[in-house]
This record gives C-alpha cells, sequence and structure tokens, in this order.
C-alpha cells in the first residue's frame, strides 16, 4: 500500500489495514495452530472462506512480509506459505483475541472442549509459552528453508 493510500499514519490503523479483518486474522490462526500451509488446507477453513478471499488475503499477507510463497517441493502444482518473523510476532496478538474470546463472546461455549483447553493454556503460559510456541514456529515456518516438515 502506497502511503496516500493509508487512512491515517495512526501505527494501529496501519496495523489493521495489513492484519484488521476477520478473514485474514483466521488464515494467520489456521497457519499458526492448524499447521495449515496449502492454499487447498487454508480454504477447508471451518469458516467456509471463499477461494477468491483467501487468495486476496494470502496475497495481501505475501506483500506485507507477513506470510512468503514458494514453490512446494514435495508437489510441483502446489505452493507452501510460510510465517516470516513478522508474522509470528503477531502470535500474542493472536493469543490475547482468543482469550477475549473466550471468556466475552457467548459463542465461544461451543467451541470445542480440546480448543477451548488450548487457548486457555496459551492464555495462562503467558509470554513464556507463547515465546516457546514462536520457537516452533520458527523452526517450521523460517528455519526450514525447504519449506516442509
Amino acid at each position: 500500500m502506497r502511503a496516500e493510500e493509508h487512512r491515517s499514519f495512526c501505527p494501529i490503523n496501519l496495523s489493521l489495514e495489513i492484519f484488521g479483518d476477520a478473514w485474514t486474522l483466521l488464515v494467520l490462526r489456521d497457519m499458526m495452530f492448524g499447521g495449515k500451509r496449502h492454499f487447498r488446507e487454508l480454504l477447508a477453513s471451518d469458516e467456509g472462506i471463499s477461494s477468491n478471499i483467501l487468495a486476496d488475503r494470502l496475497k495481501l499477507l505475501v506483500n506485507s512480509g507477513i506470510v512468503t510463497k514458494a514453490d512446494d517441493p514435495t508437489h510441483k502444482q502446489k505452493a507452501i506459505y510460510s510465517l516470516t518473523e513478522k508474522g509470528i510476532e503477531l502470535l500474542p496478538i493472536i493469543v490475547q483475541i482468543g482469550a477475549w474470546g473466550s471468556k466475552h463472546v457467548p459463542a465461544s461455549k461451543k467451541l470445542e472442549p480440546r480448543a477451548r483447553a488450548a487457548v486457555r493454556a496459551l492464555q495462562e503460559s503467558g509470554p513464556s509459552g507463547w515465546k516457546r510456541l514462536m520457537e516452533e514456529l520458527r523452526a517450521t515456518h523460517v528455519d526450514d528453508k525447504a519449506g516442509v516438515r
């Protein structure tokens, strides 16, 4: 996005212009917590994202330096998406959004018990637990140059 296209230069606004819509956050969630790295895997989310919206959000994330796209060495017709360091640094924000939703949004009571327990564990582990998960993401997404594990 060019400078003249920003609504304002407030850091919160600039951040939300990149990852402030629901679909983008859900794509990041699925990459961070669901291990999804291929287009078709991300397309199969429970929320039912359409292929054109997913393609648009992935393009935005790639252009913003939050995700990279590379050829999948295990399949010639697939691309693999990886979080960058910039993307991995969003983990604490997404954990806090999940914790807030688990506490304040009645629909979150329908969340499967395993997922609810994972959100609670991540929140309760605090920054030290987040750091461990961020290290795991780095090993999978950043350090693994071949793109697969």
